[in-house]
């Protein structure tokens, strides 16, 4: 850590330009697959994207490179998630804040009392907020707020592509609802590798449990996966799910403690948690992700 932090002061000293100095596009950088896929559909063309993680990336474990150091550098803007989602950034951002950068910790702007707390973790808030369409929509007003005031010029463009994608939003609340409705209330039981899942559930009232709490940092140990296998047996869950991002071995151990004792569960599919799927596949955008879970638990969980 300390040569990448020797690394931001040298190459801010080369390259580091006053913003009236520089000319052509915006370029931004953003960290999660989410928040890239976000600053797309606000800036389109008339911004150089940058995104740092990629599909199948963890955020919560997920350490710069040099190369992503001298692209932190030489942006313009940089977008994350903040509440410590990202956290073996955190030290790379604060030096990254004496170079005068535009800095957006999106998940910081919204109402704390809205989140969802836990000692747990090091912001004190589950970080997970993209799975509450709400919570997204307000990143998309700020995205669109901080691009426009940075290049004023295209400020239009970016407004109308905030109100196009807000009802897009607005649209996959809609269908989300109906999908969910056709699931009885009593199989709304989530258990997935990691606790990503919580703001859904609050959302759509389902009892979410991660078998590795809400940073991936944390293993699950042996008494976790035989808690866990009791309570999958005693409230007869047919189906757990694997993500993305997480390796899949834990949800494993836990399907065979619980087929060990004698009670039958499926791996119900793969859900899109902390990134999503591949770029240029409907999981590689954030609605075509949020459909895809969706439908996934429904039809395992019927």
């Amino acid at each position: 850590m300390k040569k990448l932090i020797v690394l931001i002061a040298v190459v801010c000293l080369f390259n580091c330009k006053n913003e009236t100095e520089t000319s052509g596009k915006l370029k931004v950088v953003t960290t999660t697959t989410m928040i890239t896929d976000l600053v797309k559909n606000i800036g389109g063309d008339l911004i150089e994207v940058d995104g740092l993680m990629g599909s199948g990336v963890d955020p919560h474990l997920y350490k710069a490179s040099e190369g992503d150091v001298t692209k932190l550098v030489n942006a313009n803007i940089i977008f994350y998630n903040g509440l410590h989602l990202e956290g073996k950034l955190v030290e790379v951002f604060e030096k990254m804040g004496n170079t005068n950068k535009t800095q957006v910790a999106l998940g910081e702007g919204l109402d704390k009392s809205q989140l969802i707390g836990s000692d747990y973790f090091a912001s004190n808030y589950d970080p997970h907020v993209w799975f509450n369409i709400e919570f997204f929509k307000q990143f998309t007003k700020e995205v669109t707020k901080v691009l426009s005031k940075k290049d004023p010029k295209n400020a239009i463009n970016f407004i109308e592509n905030e109100k196009a994608y807000l009802a897009k939003l607005t649209a996959l609340e809609t269908e989300v609802s109906n999908i969910i409705n056709t699931l009885p209330k009593e199989k709304r039981i989530l258990v997935t590798a990691h606790d990503a899942f919580n703001y859904f559930g609050k959302n759509y009232d389902f009892n979410v449990v991660g078998l590795q709490g809400l940073s991936t940092a944390t293993e699950a140990g042996v008494k976790d996966v035989q808690k866990l296998s009791n309570f999958i047996i005693e409230n007869k869950i047919k189906a757990i799910f694997v993500e993305s991002s997480v390796p899949k071995r834990t949800i494993e151990a836990l399907v065979a403690a619980v087929k060990a004792k004698d009670h039958n569960v499926e791996i119900g599919g793969t859900l899109y948690s902390d990134a999503l799927g591949n770029a240029g596949t409907i999981e590689g955008t954030y609605i075509g992700m949020f459909k895809y879970n969706v439908n996934t638990i429904v039809n395992a969980l019927k």
